[in-house]
């Protein structure tokens, strides 16, 4: 009887305590905290209580939409919410708390080397802010980059983790402008549209409130592109998250100093700039979020053929359409349970394409066949519930057969052109015709490895050479599943 391989195991080794994962967590949680505690004073002591409490209430209203805007664009390949939890927690609090401390110490010592307060605002407002803060913003990026390296594969989640990072510090920052201004409404005695409260909302919060996400996303493109280059391209890997660190530098920049443009310089930066800027940033993560489902469409046949998957499963997992048809099935006849499972099936079928995308162009590990295996195990686990649901939204979202065409005598009154039928007539529907696209590849047998790395070490076998062997079918007569060292585990097998 044939066995699976083993995982692959690391030689033990001691480790210190510093270097346990529970030790990590609890200092970084503790900065944290202590970020948050010491920004929550800093500015309550700006805006008073009653301005902290306004500012916060006006402040939080944008928040779930930018975070459901950037969970919406990850939606392929969703990365886990503890890594969107640190990211709005650094920049609410660490990054927040850097930008306050420098920004306040720099423009308090150039007025004081200058002699001139108002040179000073102007300067720390388009040079020193614009540097600090991007700079405190990309270290969260930055560290999701090195030591999250496995949610972090492309630009989409480049772009994810540097919006949410920027909507936290956003978020921070609202609350100190919307707060202040606030407390000098409580002055002047302002009320209603004409009070400076009303005027600071509608431009951060309503004009503007994808500003910071637009500065620091910048950031996370270049980690993002850096992320897809090959391990070969060490100056491009290298260079690019710089650069797009400078971009943000230079939109921030260039948005903080609008101001000094003239009455209606902001008008012209905000429609010159800022306006095209976000729309091409917008088509450019979803052009790059359409090329991710063709992946998925291209490298799930491998496992189809193998027998881990149906032959109508890449088109359904390679369209946001189908995959919300059948979450919604499932929900339907299964519960919220059942549309998790098939949320989770999705998720893994996602990973598992881009893993093996990973590993045709030499970007993956020694750990690349457990990792697959991990991905393809949880797979046949919940195909019970997920693949009568994916089933359902390929038949619900396929395009219907081309016209067969007909012949002229079969209108025996008036030929091709007779006035008794059309040129052609459709074809009934038949949900095998789904499948055509998608039969399994002969290349790949459930005995041949997935990636560089198979059971015995040996390098792939060439698709194209005379003895490869046609996949077995995955649908046996007996209902068992292919077996082989790659095949999915049969009722038969331990």
């Amino acid at each position: 009887m044939a066995t699976c391989p083993p995982y692959p195991t690391r030689a033990h080794r001691h480790t210190h305590w510093w270097q346990r994962p529970w030790v990590r967590y609890g200092a970084l949680i503790t900065l944290l905290a202590l970020s948050g505690l010491v920004i929550l004073a800093l500015v309550r002591e700006q805006t008073g209580t009653r301005g902290f409490l306004v500012g916060l209430g006006l402040a939080v209203l944008p928040v779930p939409l930018l975070i459901a805007a950037f969970r919406w664009l990850d939606r392929v390949d969703p990365g886990p919410w503890r890594n969107l939890l640190f990211c709005f927690a650094w920049g609410a609090c660490a990054a927040a708390l850097i930008a306050i401390v420098a920004n306040s110490f720099a423009t308090r010592w150039i007025a004081t080397a200058t002699a001139d307060p108002a040179g000073a605002d102007t300067l720390g407002a388009t040079v020193i802010a614009p540097v600090v803060e991007e700079s405190a913003k990309a270290a969260a990026v930055l560290l999701v980059f090195l030591f999250r390296r496995r949610d972090f594969t492309g630009i989409v989640d480049g772009v994810v983790v540097a919006g949410v990072t920027a909507t936290g510090f956003a978020f921070t920052e609202n609350i100190l402008y919307l707060g202040t201004a606030f407390g000098t409404d409580q002055l002047t005695g302002d009320r209603g549209i004409a009070s400076v409260t009303a005027a600071t909302f509608f431009v951060r919060v309503v004009m503007s409130p994808f500003a910071h996400p637009l500065f620091t996303v910048l950031t996370g493109i270049g980690f993002g592109v850096a992320a897809l280059s090959a391990g070969r391209h060490r100056v491009r890997r290298a260079l690019l998250p710089p650069a797009g660190l400078l971009l943000a530098m230079g939109m921030h920049a260039l948005w903080n100093g609008s101001a000094a443009f003239g009455q209606y310089g902001f008008f012209a930066v905000y429609a010159a700039f800022m306006v095209p800027s976000f729309g091409l940033l917008t088509w450019l993560v979803i052009w790059t979020r359409q090329r991710e489902l063709g992946t998925v469409r291209a490298e799930l046949p491998a496992y189809v053929a193998a027998g881990w998957l149906t032959p109508a499963e890449p088109y359904a997992l390679g369209s946001m359409r189908a995959r919300r048809i059948a979450r919604q099935y499932a929900r339907r006849h299964a519960g919220k349970e059942g549309a998790r499972a098939v949320a989770r099936y999705e998720a893994c079928a996602t990973s598992v394409a881009f893993l093996r995308r990973r590993a045709r162009r030499g970007r993956v590990g020694a750990d690349f066949t457990g990792r697959e295996r991990a991905l393809l195990e949880a797979l046949w686990h919940l195909r019970d519930v997920a693949r009568p649901a994916l089933e359902h939204a390929t038949r619900a979202t396929a395009p219907p057969p081309p016209p067969r065409p007909v012949p002229p005598w079969a209108y025996p009154y008036g030929g091709a052109q007779g006035a008794y039928g059309p040129l052609t007539a459709p074809v009934p529907y038949a949900p095998h015709s789904l499948h055509t696209p998608y039969a399994p590849y002969a290349p790949y047998g459930p005995h041949a490895p997935y990636g560089p790395h198979g059971p015995h070490g040996h390098a792939p076998q060439n698709p194209h050479t005379p003895h490869s062997h046609a996949p077995q079918n995955p649908h046996t007569p007996h209902g068992h599943a292919p077996q082989g060292p790659y095949a999915p585990p049969g009722p038969h097998r331990p």
